[in-house]
């Protein structure tokens, strides 16, 4: 089964563009996990654009699955992601004038930085994700920096999938992230994924063998603004497991 983490981000966006105190994302994630989320995602960035502070401490005292914690590996975050103690982080890049986490880390320019972070981390007793490509030599870095997981960065595939005309053409973007995640599998690496999943693409993960888990956040606010979160979370996690929603390829 693949898990469903549910990034609420894009609540708190709400929130924020207005400045109340609704949508709150915490009620969010408690409707997620209710749709049958396996974890819930929430990315602290550096300029507070959307979670805030007392979001992720309130998320850690109310929601009844894993917290999955994204943050740049700044010494600043590293102090809170301490002393909030969730199940799980995933260092990510930063940019503040990006909208959104695009592309993966720099792991040989950031190495060092990269390397201390997951080990106070990781001497914590919270397991390490690294947002990288699907490449083998950003696999191998994040073993050696002593990640317990990797999240492969989506973006791309997400966008040429759509393009593809044939079935032929959208399985060799399909095996390009079959092949990243056997090679972390086989190293011992947990492969996640995460970034630009939607209703219309997730389903081809159910192609990838060793995919664990994927997490997602715009595709499934967006869906609920329409049938509501509990019922856009279990639609979605239905779209990654479900075998009459997977994609048929003629070479099955």
């Amino acid at each position: 089964m693949i898990r469903l983490g549910v990034n609420i981000d894009h609540v708190a966006t709400l929130r924020q563009a207005r400045g109340e105190r609704y949508p709150d994302p915490v009620q969010a994630a408690v409707l997620a996990e209710l749709g049958g989320a396996d974890n819930i995602t929430c990315h602290l960035r550096e300029d507070r654009r959307h979670i805030q502070d007392r979001d992720v401490y309130a998320l850690k005292e109310t929601i009844q699955i894993p917290l999955n914690f994204e943050m740049a590996a700044t010494e600043a975050m590293l102090q809170i992601a301490l002393k909030l103690a969730p199940d799980a982080v995933t260092l990510v890049p930063e940019k503040r004038e990006e909208r959104t986490t695009e592309g993966g880390l720099n792991l040989k320019g950031q190495r060092e930085v990269l390397t201390a972070t997951t080990r106070r981390l990781n001497d914590a007793g919270i397991l390490v994700s690294l947002f990288i490509e699907p490449s083998l030599a950003d696999i191998e870095l994040s073993l050696q920096i002593g990640a317990g997981a990797v999240e492969f960065h989506t973006g791309r595939f997400c966008h040429e999938i759509a393009l593809a005309k044939t079935t032929l053409l959208k399985k060799r973007l399909v095996d390009d992230l079959q092949q990243a995640a056997s090679a972390a599998h086989q190293v011992g690496l947990q492969a996640h994924f995460g970034h630009g999943l939607n209703y219309t693409n997730s389903s081809w993960l159910q192609h990838v063998a060793r995919a664990e888990e994927a997490n997602i956040g715009h595709a499934i606010v967006a869906r609920a603004l329409f049938v509501g979160l509990q019922y856009a979370v279990a639609e979605m996690k239905s779209l990654l497991n479900e075998s009459c929603h997977r994609p048929y390829l003629a070479a099955d």
